[in-house]
């Protein structure tokens, strides 16, 4: 059993499926043709007994209607006897000593059976060497006569009659199994075609790449799913690794920038620079001010990595009014030249959840944008409202905005604007693609978009917590 258990478990899917399916196609046709034989053979059985029950009342009914009847009239209704049998059949009737006074067959030979008589009316089946019978003995009695009678039918075409219907079961139940083993080879082909599909595609991905995709149906069923979620992961996938690929370039260029410049001081310094003071003090400003600008490259990479894996933690409900004005006060502290003007009596006992520095960090990513592009009017709206059961907060600055075809960019990693993102302003532009991901860590939503002034919108939309 164990064997044939290993030997299954090697098969391929496709046989597996042919297997298991004619397998119980064949255990529930074997089930249903042992009831159906059981059934019929049955009531073959209960026809037959009453066939040859329906002689015997007939014959006794006969005789015992005339209660004067002797051994004499016996022997004289043989004619009536003879038209009462059926092939394959014998009657006897004995006399009180067991002997027979008459016999009449039609094709059964009565000395098969040796004659018995009885006192009360008995029904059996019997072997008689090869001989199946069927054999009734009732007693008779009248005024005159007191006897047996003994009708023996042979069962023969009974059991042919059996075996005939075994052997259809069986030739049946072979068709049925070749039948359903085609059937379930040919719905496991067509059943694995996608899964064959999908594994081709892997394949090729291995190999050429992960732009290949699995083909697709309209069919509405569970491997049509499988291979639309496969074909979605394996975009996400490709998304992925190609935003990865972007990142490290990305990043390998802003890092090589301020250490290109570092080399060159250092190189001027170590040719004939280090014995000018001038040329000494200059390089050496400019190496700090260049490490600097590496320590907040690395800081960056760090909080993009930590926004991408924010979709990790659920934070508790926190009330937002409150959060953003702490955040607000902090800042307009540091920056006293910009004048942060709020709106957020909307937002009172309004909760959302998230985890409060993350919430700050988003805020001062924002706060930071506005402050570094806002030249001349150094104003910035900070607007709180509550918009189909979600928190809106509008940052409005009065800057330079940004070109309408660099707006569907903003937030991808290391995207600055040319015409106004200069090193000058600082950041490496991770800070939006930062809050792009710890805003949707959330299921928030963040748009920007130029103001109908000058300057620039970025709105943030929270889901409300409700029922805590």
């Amino acid at each position: 059993m164990n064997k044939v258990r290993v030997y299954l478990s090697r098969l391929p899917v496709r046989w597996k499926l042919t297997v298991w399916s004619a397998l119980l196609l064949f255990v529930l046709f074997i089930v249903y043709a042992s009831v159906h034989y059981f059934v019929i053979n049955h009531w073959l059985v209960n026809e037959t007994e009453a066939s040859i029950q329906k002689d015997m009342n007939q014959l006794k009914t006969y005789f015992e209607e005339k209660q004067v009847m002797t051994q004499e009239d016996i022997l004289a209704s043989t004619h009536f006897i003879k038209e009462l049998n059926q092939k394959d059949q014998f009657i006897r009737i004995l006399n009180q000593k067991g002997e027979p006074i008459i016999k009449v067959s039609d094709g059964l030979i009565e000395e098969a059976v040796a004659p018995r008589t009885v006192e009360s009316t008995t029904l059996i089946s019997e072997w008689h060497l090869d001989d199946h019978l069927l054999m009734i003995r009732s007693p008779l009695k009248t005024d005159q006569f007191t006897g047996t009678i003994e009708i023996v039918r042979s069962l023969e075409a009974f059991d042919a009659l059996n075996k005939l219907i075994l052997l259809t079961m069986f030739i049946g139940g072979v068709i049925a199994i070749l039948v359903s083993a085609i059937g379930g080879w040919i719905l496991a082909r067509q059943l694995l075609k996608p899964v064959q599909s999908m594994a081709s595609t892997m394949r090729n991905i291995k190999s050429k790449g992960l732009q290949e995709r699995v083909v697709t149906t309209n069919a509405k069923d569970e491997i049509s799913d499988l291979s639309m979620l496969f074909n979605d992961m394996m975009d996400d996938l490709e998304t992925s690794f190609r935003q990865q690929k972007q990142f490290v370039e990305d990043a390998s260029h802003e890092l090589k920038t301020p250490l290109a410049i570092l080399e060159g001081h250092l190189s001027l310094l170590n040719r004939w620079g280090k014995d000018d003071p001038e040329i000494l003090n200059e390089s050496l400003q400019v190496g700090l001010q260049e490490v600097g600008r590496l320590k907040g490259i690395v800081h960056e990479l760090l909080d993009m990595t930590r926004a991408e894996t924010v979709q990790f933690l659920t934070g508790e409900p926190v009330e937002v009014k409150s959060l953003v004005q702490n955040i607000i006060q902090s800042v307009s502290a540091i920056h006293a030249d910009f004048h942060i003007q709020t709106d957020l009596e909307s937002l009172s006992q309004v909760r959302i959840r998230i985890v409060p520095q993350h919430l700050e960090q988003i805020i001062l990513i924002l706060l930071d944008n506005a402050m570094k592009y806002s030249d001349e009017r150094k104003d910035i709206n900070v607007i709180g409202q509550v918009v189909h059961n979600k928190v809106a907060i509008q940052v409005i600055d009065y800057g330079i905005g940004i070109p309408k075809e660099d707006l569907p960019h903003v937030f991808d990693r290391f995207y600055r604007v040319d015409k106004s993102r200069t090193r000058e302003r600082g950041g490496v532009g991770l800070g939006l693609s930062i809050a792009y991901r710890l805003v949707h860590a959330y299921d928030g939503e963040i748009s920007i978009s130029n103001s109908s002034h000058q300057g620039v919108c970025v709105t943030l939309l929270f889901p409300i917590v409700t029922n805590e």
